[in-house]
């Protein structure tokens, strides 16, 4: 054993032990000191005792301070989920902490996570800076690169649902030829079910500000009527590149869906996204994307379909920050009247609340069919409404998750009784505690 191991050792002992009576106390300072010393001996396990040690110190500076300097420890060893978590908790009781927000943007960063780097960047700005701290935080922006390989997120629930399969609940069934009854098991069903989704991610660089990313992702709402369950699994692969201050991504993808434990759906699209910061708190997102669908339950169903967003995300401060959306949709399809040209428009709004971070959203469409279906009187017309709360709770973690609450209403008048359904869903589980 190094003697620098045997001294940091000896005076963490000495912090608790009692000798002939009398306890030996270790100040701050000097715990530091010894955090100090071992890292430079390479003594990374008593650099981390000493670290948490005063993360329960009485005064809140050092127990931060603490906290700060573990989160860079953790980083260094790789271990980057800790050190997230590390930060967010500084961030979730000093909002202002500009260090550990750059931090956690280069962990993000490293991680794959490069909206999440971002969105950090924007927080900061939001708070206002100083002419030459405001220079030092531009040319770090500048500077953001993901590093990170590979990566993966994951997300949890159980999910109370009004309507599991998007259902009407009205009996009949307006047709040229009069009303006819629905069978039960074309109405709407409720239920309770395992929500899943995740994602997975291989990055190779191919450039000094370029890459190329191979993603695989799915979800899955799973119920005890397997008749029900919804599934499904995406593979993208395309290039990232970095164009100054803006972001090129583009991909090649393909989607199976599943519904009912059957094949329903299948998909090969490509697909764009250009992100352009519009200044230091505001980030302006397009997405385009075009497929080829081959609906494996109905013929008539088949065809392309064409969809386009613009998105702005705005940070109205370091704890709180809204993004505003309008989109559109066409579906061609061999049957008219499945064919469809649809709009949607969205606002969501996030504010942390100590470590409680609340969100809500608005979202509106309307979709209409270019001809009516042979056997109803009208052709299809949608009017779509969703509100939806949620809150995550990062007081209480478990191997980097922390518990998660989401309730949404949804509501789609349309003129066809079979698209016209309302759905309530809550959704309790857990994410990603950063």
């Amino acid at each position: 054993m190094s003697a620098c191991r045997i001294l940091t050792a000896a005076l963490l002992l000495a912090c608790a032990a009692p000798v002939g009576g009398t306890t030996l106390k270790v100040s701050a300072t000097q715990l530091f000191g010894i955090a100090d010393m071992a890292l430079k001996g390479g003594d990374d396990q008593t650099a981390r005792r000493a670290l948490r040690a005063l993360m329960q110190d009485p005064s809140v500076e050092i127990r931060l301070e603490a906290r700060f300097r573990l989160a860079a420890l953790e980083s260094k060893r790789g271990n980057l989920s800790l050190a997230a978590i590390l930060l967010r908790e500084i961030i979730d009781q000093r909002p202002s902490a500009v260090p550990a927000r750059l931090e956690l943007a280069g962990v993000l960063d490293r991680m794959g996570d490069k909206d999440g780097a971002w969105r950090q960047m924007r927080a900061i700005q939001a708070g206002g800076l100083p002419p030459q701290v405001a220079r030092l935080i531009d040319r770090y922006s500048q500077a953001l690169r993901a590093q990170r390989p590979f990566g993966a997120s994951f997300e949890l629930a159980i999910a109370p649902d009004s309507n599991i399969n998007r259902a009407t609940r009205s009996d009949t069934l307006g047709t040229i030829f009069g009303d006819f009854q629905i069978a039960d098991d074309g109405k709407a069903k409720s239920g309770t079910g395992l929500s899943l989704s995740g994602q997975a991610f291989r990055r190779f660089g191919i450039g000094a500000d370029a890459s190329l990313l191979v993603r695989a992702s799915g979800f899955a709402n799973l119920y005890r009527r397997s008749e029900f369950n919804d599934l499904a699994a995406d593979l993208a692969v395309g290039p990232e590149l970095s164009l100054g201050r803006d972001r090129l991504q583009s991909e090649v993808g393909a989607t199976q869906r599943w519904f009912g434990q059957k094949p329903f759906m299948r998909s090969a699209r490509i697909a764009g996204t250009w992100s352009h910061p519009l200044d230091s708190r505001t980030l302006l997102r397009f997405v385009g994307s075009a497929a080829i669908v081959d609906n494996q339950l109905n013929d008539l169903q088949d065809g392309h379909t064409f969809s386009g967003q613009a998105n702005i995300e705005r940070a109205l401060s370091p704890t709180a920050g809204v993004v505003a959306s309008v989109g559109f949709d066409r579906q061609a399809l061999k049957d008219a009247g499945y064919s469809t040209t649809g709009w949607r428009g969205s606002l969501n709004l996030w504010r942390d609340f100590g470590r409680v971070t609340l969100n809500g959203g608005f979202d509106v469409a309307r979709l209409h069919a270019d001809e009516r279906l042979m056997l109803f009187p009208e052709r299809r017309s949608d009017r779509y409404a969703r509100l939806s709360l949620g809150a995550t709770f990062r007081q209480v973690q478990w191997h980097g998750f922390a518990p998660l609450f989401r309730f949404s209403v949804e509501r789609n008048r349309s003129t066809i009784a079979f698209y016209d359904y309302r759905r309530t869903r809550t959704e309790m589980g857990i994410v990603r505690a950063f």
